[in-house]
């Protein structure tokens, strides 16, 4: 058990240093590719990278079970796709307009984006601690957006990161209905589907793929930041929960900053300082959101891949399964109180 935790940790770490890279080394790839190409690079490279890992778990008999997706998913499907074609451009061109400090930085705004659309449009409810997280990041964000204080204009760069996390605000409210489903498909849909449909845009807008190292680059990093970030965090949350993963992978804008700095020499000013400061206790504020409850489950009938160690799969059915396993399965309607952070029986926010 505690290896198992300790590997899980380890690929919560490591899903967040993957994910962190991406803008720096986006930056650098930006150099010789334009934001519409890059981006659909970034979308295939993650889709044709899980197409590899898949095929070597079936060829290793490794490939576990999951919930497929289906016909009555495909709305989700469809604006996830959408909205994973525009969060991407806007994060490239805000790349090229900004420094990745600041857009590593800035991505920590998704938090407030997808706490908001989840209340706005899906009725959920915040509390007081995550109510508190989103005003310390929205004031970061404000702080990092402003480039002139004399007379509060806004960075150019800035609003265009910020417009890529309200699209991905909107995405990850998209995904969490499609959470009971097969990481690995959902992955590989979002590469060919986004990744498609960028590279169609890129050639309307007569955008040229040029220098094959930088191309290949930019498949690999789709691949290591978007494909395997995702399938090391998921790996890592079946073990560790919502919480403590959300807490580990809270790091990769921090990682992203350290980069950057790294990488491009840049001193921070005054205002990044500030800024960063807040930004770490919204992050941490918004990562360590645990609360108990009353609330209520309704019967529902649905497939997807758990265990019988909780409450919500004490069913019995004429196989054995020791670990977990993917069936039709119903829920009988349940009251209860204790401590949750919203997943796949509580997707709500509060």
């Amino acid at each position: 058990m505690t290896s198992k935790k300790t590997s899980a940790i380890f690929f919560a770490i490591l899903a967040a240093l993957l994910f962190g890279i991406s803008s720096p080394v986006s930056k650098l790839l930006l150099t010789k590719i334009s934001p519409t190409m890059m981006a659909a690079l970034l979308y295939l490279g993650a889709g044709l990278g899980m197409c590899v890992v898949r095929l070597l778990n079936h060829r290793q008999g490794t490939e576990v079970k999951e919930a497929r997706i289906t016909q009555k998913d495909f709305p989700y499907v469809l604006a996830m796709i959408i909205l994973d074609i525009a969060a991407p451009v806007f994060l490239m061109v805000g790349l090229t307009l900004s420094s990745a400090a600041h857009a590593s930085l800035l991505g920590n705004f998704e938090i407030v984006a997808t706490s908001l659309i989840a209340l706005l449009i899906f009725q959920e409810s915040i509390g007081k601690r995550l109510w508190a997280a989103l005003a310390l990041i929205t004031l970061a964000s404000i702080i990092l957006s402003v480039e002139d204080l004399s007379s509060f204009t806004f960075s150019l760069g800035s609003l265009f990161v910020l417009l890529s996390c309200i699209c991905w605000g909107f995405e990850n409210n998209c995904t969490r209905k499609l959470a009971i489903k097969d990481p690995m498909d959902i992955v590989i849909l979002k590469g060919f589907g986004s990744g498609l449909g960028a590279l169609f845009l890129a050639l309307f807008l007569k955008e040229t793929l040029s220098g094959i190292g930088y191309i290949l680059g930019a498949l690999m990093l789709g691949f290591v930041a978007y494909g395997l970030s995702i399938f090391f965090y998921v790996r890592a949350q079946r073990e560790l929960g919502a919480a403590r993963t959300s807490a580990y992978y809270a790091l990769a804008p921090f990682i992203g900053v350290g980069l950057s700095f790294a990488i491009f020499r840049e001193m921070p000013n005054a205002s990044f300082l500030v800024a960063l400061g807040i930004m770490i206790a919204g992050a941490y504020l918004a990562s360590s959101e645990d609360h108990a409850h009353l609330h209520e489950h309704p019967a529902i009938t649905h497939e997807h891949r758990h265990s019988h160690k909780d409450p919500h799969h004490s069913h019995s059915h004429p196989n054995s399964f020791a670990g977990e396993h993917s069936h039709v399965h119903t829920h009988m309607p349940l009251a209860h109180s204790h401590h949750h952070t919203p997943d796949i029986h509580h997707g709500h926010i509060h």
